[in-house]
Order: C-alpha cells, then structure tokens, then sequence
C-alpha cells in the first residue's frame, strides 16, 4: 500500500476544483441574496400601496352597511350603531348578519372565520405561506358585512387577513422561495394594521412576534418598507395625528404609582388568561350544536343583539369608546356595563366563528377593567397619584400583550396610537407583569391556541441560529485524511485497522498522484463494500464539484451541501488559488448542535468558590504550622 498523504507533513493538496461557475456558486449569498432583497422590498411597497387602498375601502364599506343597517341610509360617513332608535329590534340586525357571513363561508371559503392572525400564521406554518386568493376580496367584504351590522370586532384583524392574503397571492404568481413568499405575507398583513392605526413600529414588531418567526435583513427590510408606506397610507387617506388622543397629556408615574400599576399589570395578565379560556370554551360549546356551522354566526349575532339592545356602545367597532376610556371621565356604571356587555358580545361572536379581529375588543375590555381598577385605587389610596386615564392605557396594552403575548407590539403600539411617552415606563412595567402571568399560567395564546388544537406548532422563541455564528474555520479539520485514488480497497482496510485510534473523520479526502484534489469518499462505504477488495478507491469516489472556503457560515456550507445532495463538502483556503485543506462533514455541524444544546440545557460553575476556599485554608493552615 502506499503510503497515505495525510502522513506526509508539509505537502499541501493543490487542486483544481473551483471553476468560474463554482465561483459565482459560492459568492450568491453574498451578491444575489442583496439582489433578492431588493426586489422583494419592491414588491413589498407596491403591496402596502394597495392595501393601503383596501382599508379605506373596507372602512368606508363598515360605514355604509353600518348606515344601511341602523339608519336606512346610503352613506359612506362615519357611523356607529349607538345612536340607533330601532328598539328591540336591534337585536336581529347582527344576527342578519351572522347569516350572511355564514352562507360566505359555507359557498365561498370556510377561510374567511376567525380573527385573521391564527389563520395567517397557520398558512406559514404548515402551507408554504399560501392563501386562497378568494380570501383578499372575501374577508373584508364578510368583515365589513359582520362589523357593520353590529359586530363588536375591530376592523383591523380583517384587513391583516386581507393583506396577508394579498401577499401570499402575489408570492404564489411570482417564481420566489417559500420564504419570500412569507415575507410577502407578513409585509402585506402588517402594512395594513400600519394603514388602519398609523403605527408602522409595532406592525414591525407585530410581525417579528406572531408572522415571521425570525428576524433577518431578508425578511425585516421588505416588511419595514411595507410598514412605512402603509403608515404615509394613513396619514394620507384618514386622519393625521394619533388614532386615539387624549384631551391633555399624561404625567410622568411616581414610584408608589408605578409599583401599583405593575400590580394592575399582573391582575389584567390574570385576566387575559380567562379570557382566552372563555373564548375557546364557547368556541368548543358551538363545536356540540347539532346543527350546521353555517347557523353559528347567527346565533352568535342574536347574542350580540341583545347585548347591544342593553348597551348600544358594546356594537361595532367602538374606537370612540377607546377614546371616551382614555378621557378618564366615564363613570363607574357606564365603565363596568361597557365592560361586561363587550366582553360576552364579542367573545360569543368570535366563538360561533364569524368573521371580524380581536385587538380593538381586547383594547376595550383591557382599558375598562383597568380604569375601573384606577377608580378603585383612588378611592382607597388617594395619595397614590394613580391617574385613570393613565389605568386605561396600561390596561389595553396588557390585555393584548397577555392575551397574544405580543410584548413589545403592545408597548409600541400604545405609544404610536397616543402619542404619549410618558407612558412608556408604565408601560413596560404593566406589560411585562401581564406577559409573565400568560407565560407561566396558559400554554397557548389567543392567537395559538385554534392552531394548536389542529397539531401545529407554533415558534415561540427566536434566537439567532448557531448555524450563523459559526463559520467553518472552527470545525473544519484541517489535517483530514488523504488518500490516493489508485490505492485499492484491501489497502485501506488494512490501513483502518490499524489506526482505528487515530481516525477522527467518517470521510476521507481522495487525490491523485500529484496531490490535486479527486473528491471524497465515505469510509462506510469501504467498510461494508462486499465486492472485490482489489478495486481502487477511485471506483468508489463520490466526485464533489461544490466547496466552501474557511470564512463560510456552517448555515451556508449547510446550504450548499442541502443544493447537492452531500453529507460531506471540501473546504478551500482563503487565498487567491484556493487549496482543499479539509473536510466539513454532516458530523461537525450535528456536534455544533450539540454544543449550543449544552450551552442551554447543562449548567456549570467554571469558578467553584469551594474550592477556592479550600485552597485559602490550606495555605493558612500551612502558614501557621510555618510559624509554630
């Protein structure tokens, strides 16, 4: 046998491997991936345009059937069901509706029930981020059709489905990745929540926490852009200013006043976690009605009905009764009654499956229970400096950050939508109390918790990818075993047995007689080949025509070795003609894995002060028999 060249020391493996085009290969991520960037931002913008459209149109269209429904009017002006004087019977006009929604399901697409953000973030989990393109005209029309007669649903879950929709659409008639496409997703779904409240920032963070599942230049760029052209949407088709003002400014919270609203924090956290239980639990009541699903919007819509027959305000959309919460003037029974008769309206509609969004009865319910709390406060301890209008703020936002926990969408989005920085210490505190209740007292979230009952998992993590932060240069061996492609089988299974000690790689690295590289060949094959021993290694050798140099990411190299169909890839040095100096294998990247695991899951103490301890009393005790 000859001998192997990876004990001959100083001869390095020239090789002729990387063409011009394997060139252009290993530099795509750099160039072409910025490239791909740039489009998809582009497509991205153009997307927010038009749904920047489609929320005026689906607020104009709520309007007019709010109009229609309550007054008898053709008008496209704002108009909300509170100043209707249909008597009793208001009670069927949501019901009405609720059939309407129902027969759109049923001829048109089951699609359209729900909020919106779980049925987006199932078609990214589980669809390759496809949605029916049926569903980019259904649900606003059966939105505007459900809110407009009554339903106490916010008019921005409907247009995050909306255009959601439309970027899936998009995605599915362009030749883009998966990944592209789910981007195209998220950007069309969070510049409409951008174009309906003016708050590009947490529809960024609206869609880090519940749509992307990762954060990357690829995905962030194209959603920001989307974000900001849907917030210029704003400001130019509705009003300027912040969606929800407040008659004067808040004032920044004293000690004594923010460890009370941390403690309000904790109890709307508990709160928000009943509240997810109730929905789902008349979700799971309509689920043994023995009768078709069609009929359960109705049923729900007579629910509403009555409800709004007692309390008119609990109907519709009811931004004005956010903004009415936030004055701090509404007194303690049209506070409590707002309360209670939104919360059983809207939590039987969205459980019987008609069509409508969550955020603004999370706003509602979350700023009346807080505001009430504030009422109590002062009445106890008048000295607290708790100020109700303040309540109301941190109320809304931990309702929706316990219920969805969309922590940082939450914070953001009350500053955005007020314009009150005061509140962000306040905030933040009040948040993370109600985020903390969710995460250590319900599983799922309001938004998971449908998707979850179906088998599918949601991410609820996003750390960056070790994959990403190691480059090859620290696994890679760069003293791999090399050997002779004229060398036969029976050789090298002499040689293994005689350095089964010494063999640290499942591949070897296979040359020519002048040292230039051949490809590689995996040593199992060798050791369960049950044909003739005297072939050379070269009949075996698995020709790799793709390579990775030394600065790669494991995520690229993995990339790479996925696009070929290898469990092994040779790594080239750095300089200006690169040489092979070792191999990266499927091995090294699962051992990469395994360190991060322990770096999670083992802890260890590199400092023992026991030991240290031990040390120190013995030199004392040594010092002192010195002495004596």
């Amino acid at each position: 046998m000859s001998k192997p060249l990876h004990q001959q020391q100083g001869i390095p493996v020239s090789v002729s491997l990387v063409t011009t085009m394997e060139q252009a290969e290993l530099q795509k991520p750099v160039f072409q991936n910025k490239q791909r960037i740039f489009y998809i931002a582009a497509l991205a913008i153009v997307i927010a345009v038009v749904i920047s459209l489609l929320a005026k149109l689906l607020i104009g269209l709520i309007d007019l059937i709010t109009n229609l429904s309550f007054y008898g009017n053709w008008s496209f002006e704002a108009s909300t069901p509170v100043g209707n004087g249909l008597g009793w019977w208001v009670i069927f006009i949501p019901a009405i509706g609720g059939v309407v929604v129902g027969l759109m399901a049923l001829y048109g697409s089951k699609a359209i029930r729900g909020h919106g953000i779980p049925e987006a973030m199932e078609q990214i989990l589980t669809n390759e981020s496809k949605i029916k393109p049926s569903i980019t005209f259904l649900k606003p029309i059966s939105s505007a059709v459900s809110i407009g007669t009554g339903g106490p649903f916010g008019a921005e879950g409907p247009i995050i489905a909306t255009g959601g929709a439309l970027g899936s659409t998009l995605g599915q008639l362009l030749k883009i990745t998966i990944n592209e496409r789910k981007v195209l997703l998220a950007a069309g779904a969070t510049a409409g929540m951008s174009a309906i409240f003016g708050s590009p920032v947490a529809a960024i963070f609206l869609a880090i926490e519940l749509l992307l599942f990762e954060f990357s230049p690829r995905s962030i760029i194209p959603v920001a852009l989307a974000c900001i052209t849907g917030a210029a949407g704003h400001h130019f088709l509705f009003e300027e200013g912040p969606v929800f003002p407040l008659a004067q400014d808040l004032a920044p919270a004293g000690n004594t006043a923010l460890f009370i609203y941390s403690l309000m924090g904790l109890a709307i956290g508990a709160l928000s976690v009943g509240t997810t239980k109730i929905v789902y639990w008349i979700e799971d009541l309509f689920e043994k009605l023995p009768i078709h699903w069609m009929w359960w919007p109705a049923i729900g819509g007579l629910v509403v009905g009555l409800m709004g027959y007692f309390e008119p305000r609990s109907l519709g959309v009811g931004y004005e009764n956010i903004t009415h919460l936030l004055s701090g003037t509404m007194g303690l029974q049209l506070v409590l009654s707002l309360c209670l008769f939104k919360f059983i309206s809207w939590a039987v509609a969205l459980g019987s499956g008609t069509s409508g969004g969550t955020l603004a009865p999370l706003l509602t319910i979350g700023g009346a229970i807080s505001a009430l709390l504030g009422m109590w406060v002062q009445q106890i301890y008048p000295e607290s400096e708790v100020n109700i209008a303040m309540a109301a703020l941190l109320g809304m936002s931990a309702m929706f950050a316990g219920a969805s926990r969309a922590l940082l969408t939450a914070i953001v989005f009350a500053l955005e939508t007020t314009h009150q920085s005061n509140a962000f210490l306040p905030l933040l505190a009040t948040c993370s109390a109600a985020y903390i209740v969710s995460f250590f007292f319900m599983k799922n979230t309001i938004m998971t918790e449908k998707i979850s009952r179906r088998g599918v998992r949601t991410p609820d993590s996003y750390e960056p990818d070790v994959l990403e932060k190691m480059s090859v240069m620290q696994l890679v061996n760069q003293q791999p075993m090399v050997f002779n492609e004229h060398n036969t089988i029976a050789d090298l299974r002499t040689w293994m047995d005689a350095n089964k000690k010494t063999l640290s790689s499942s591949f070897l690295l296979i040359t020519d007689a002048d040292g230039a590289y051949k490809g590689v060949l995996d040593r199992t094959v060798v050791f369960h080949w049950q044909q003739s021993e005297n072939q050379t290694l070269a009949s075996l050798l698995q020709p790799i025509d793709v390579a990775v140099n030394l600065n790669t990411s494991l995520r690229e190299a993995m990339g790479v070795m996925a696009r070929a169909n290898i469990l092994a890839i040779p790594v080239l040095d750095n300089s200006e003609e690169p040489s092979v100096v070792g191999i990266l294998s499927n091995e090294e990247i699962v051992n990469a894995y395994r360190k991060s695991w322990k770096e999670h899951e083992q802890g260890h103490a590199p400092i023992s002060l026991k030991r240290k301890g031990l040390k120190i009393l013995l030199r004392n005790r040594n010092r002192w028999q010195q002495r004596k």
